[in-house]
């Protein structure tokens, strides 16, 4: 019988682990995480204490007896943004508690939202593209800033993923996105064509802002994680400052003030 209850924990830790961890590389903030395995561990009668780390998460399960059963800790070598991942998980969280679901459901169900294929490539460049070219019309842009916008975030947006599939760091990636970007758009502004563009060569890398990070920074600082907001803000300050050099170094190529 205690056998059972250590196996039983122990499965229960590794499933709780991998929980926070896909919501860590998916971008979810710090509260999230405790909250959604807190939520999880209650639902089975576990006590959980959860460290979160930048890129690591450690959890300690005590069973309803104050005792340790499980402890145990797991990494993340990357983080991105998926809020499918992070919006299925929440689901999942809700749906243990509210149908009293087996480890074994919260197991398959979680393994299935993380086999879920990304959307098409070209649906990405699309629609990426769309939303830069909406931003150029935000800022006053008319419609040919808007349509030089559209090609200047493709091939930005182009650029950068085929980076991060040859695996540069990536910083680098965004770098390289963002000189591919103002290249395409500043080709237009030194043209000397008598239309204005500058509105296309300000947002051409706007689709590069790491806003998840910046938000996610601000509200690990209020909730208390200093050090995670701290390390997510200054990833966020390099993503901005690899994304102002490669608009600089455009800019000294063509020469524009």
């Amino acid at each position: 019988m205690e056998q059972n209850k250590v196996a039983e924990a122990k499965e229960f830790g590794s499933l709780l682990l991998d929980v926070g961890v896909s919501l860590l590389s998916s971008g979810a903030s710090c509260s999230r995480i405790r909250l959604t395995m807190k939520r999880l561990s209650i639902t089975y009668h576990y006590q959980a204490h959860i460290s979160i780390a930048p890129k690591s998460i450690t959890l300690t399960l005590n069973d309803e007896d104050d005792n340790a059963v499980f402890n145990g800790m797991r990494s993340t070598p990357s983080q991105g943004v998926n809020f499918k991942t992070i919006s299925g998980i929440s689901r999942l969280s809700w749906d243990a508690v509210e149908n009293d679901l087996s480890f074994h459901q919260v197991r398959d169900e979680l393994n299935r939202l993380l086999a879920l294929p990304h959307y098409p490539r070209i649906i990405v460049l699309l629609f990426v593209s769309l939303a830069g070219a909406g931003f150029c019309f935000s800022f006053g842009g008319k419609l040919p800033e808007m349509i030089i916008a559209f090609g200047a975030t493709f091939c930005g947006l182009f650029i950068r993923q085929e980076a991060i599939k040859q695996k540069f760091n990536p910083y680098f990636c965004v770098f390289f996105g963002s000189l591919t970007a103002s290249l395409f758009a500043g080709a237009f502004i030194k043209a000397g064509l008598h239309i204005n563009f500058e509105h296309a060569f300000a947002t051409s890398v706007l689709f590069l802002i790491p806003g998840v990070p910046l938000i996610n920074s601000f509200t690990d600082l209020i909730d208390g994680n200093i050090l995670n907001g701290i390390v997510r803000g200054i990833n966020a300050l390099m993503f901005s400052m690899a994304i102002a050099f490669g608009l600089l170094i455009a800019m000294i190529i063509y020469n524009l003030n």
